[in-house]
């Protein structure tokens, strides 16, 4: 008898003050989906390739991390990262993402990965596979 419990990761949630506009800013840059909407509370996109879905709440007192961390100011608390398949597809990942609305981190340590923000300031990285 196999009692093993098996979990599976339903999605990541992103505080934020507006869950329409993150959203939106998440479904232009990966093609996602809208998938399930609670007005003005929640909302979540779902890949099409796949089950992940990242979800946004509201939070009106939401504060950005900072990012490198600096003592006594807000932390990140995780980044999503999002796989592309050479250094030449992340370039082009990256003027994807910032023609609509992420920057690029001023600091980057590595030439595997690259930092970026999103418009409301979570970070998130594209990494070559």
């Amino acid at each position: 008898m196999n009692n093993r419990l098996t979990i599976k990761l339903k999605s990541i949630v992103l505080d934020c003050p507006d869950i329409q506009a993150l959203a939106e800013f998440y479904i232009r840059m990966l093609g996602w989906e809208k998938d399930f909407v609670e007005e003005g509370y929640f909302l979540d996109i779902r890949s099409p390739l796949s089950d992940v879905k990242i979800a946004f709440q509201t939070n009106t007192d939401y504060v950005a991390p900072v990012w490198p961390e600096e003592p006594g100011l807000q932390q990140q608390m995780l980044h999503i990262d999002f796989a592309v398949p050479s250094r030449e597809d992340m370039e082009r990942a990256v003027k994807h993402a910032i023609l609509f609305g992420a920057t690029k981190a001023n600091t980057q340590y590595c030439d595997e990965w690259t930092v970026m923000f999103d418009p409301v300031g979570h970070p998130f990285c594209f990494v070559v596979e």
